[in-house]
């Protein structure tokens, strides 16, 4: 892409056509809808739940399927209100803006470089909160909440996508190293994933005997 002067910007990728460019913005609005409506789904649900708690005190949620996966736990603790509101507030704000944004790149819009640097602070913001989520659930509550789990699973190729975008673009120059591999890590975000989701499992068979209640 090129700007009014026909200079190029150090952030687009020389590398990468602009039909290809614009293919690859639309498969990841695509993505960042679907993220998106699976983290703004269980964002409701978990509202709906602290809902009905506070509606019915003593009353046990639908998402509670045992002792060790349940979600009363996590929405009564005081980590579930760490701002001093339900967590799950947080995610009716941040979720629609996601999609907001995968709606917009699926129809062709191109935001500036400042806009990618700051949603991927705000992405790194979002999972450093999941990982003390998880933290907090497996060691603190000991317990797995069924929609905070279908959350943690949705900002992890969230933070992964927008980081290894903004590399292997040059957005965050790096060095062409470092350029080079976000843009084959890029293809391999589903595995990247997968392997933070099996690390996550791991832990919490190690601390839960998760295996023990099923």
């Amino acid at each position: 892409m090129q700007s009014r002067n026909g200079a190029r910007h150090a952030w687009d990728n020389p590398c990468m056509p602009e039909t290809a460019s614009t293919r690859s913005s639309v498969a990841q609005g695509v993505v960042f809808v679907i993220l998106g409506a699976i983290g703004l789904l269980a964002a409701f649900a978990l509202t709906l739940e602290k809902f009905h708690l506070l509606q019915n005190p003593g009353s046990v949620p639908s998402c509670d399927f045992s002792l060790l996966v349940q979600c009363g736990a996590n929405l009564s603790s005081p980590q579930g209100s760490i701002f001093g509101f339900p967590n799950p507030v947080i995610g009716l704000m941040a979720w629609p803006v996601v999609i907001t944004i995968g709606v917009a790149l699926i129809g062709g819009s191109r935001f500036p470089r400042w806009f990618w640097l700051g949603l991927n602070l705000g992405v790194a913001g979002a999972l450093a909160f999941v990982i003390w989520l998880i933290g907090t659930s497996i060691f603190a509550l000991s317990t797995l909440c069924p929609w905070c789990m279908v959350t943690w699973s949705v900002v992890i190729p969230l933070f992964w996508m927008v980081t290894f975008d903004n590399l292997r673009t040059g957005r965050l120059p790096l060095g062409s190293a470092t350029r080079r591999f976000a843009s084959a890590a890029y293809s391999w975000i589903p595995l990247i994933t997968l392997g933070c989701l099996v690390v996550i499992a791991v832990i919490a068979q190690l601390r839960l005997d998760v295996l023990n209640y099923l």
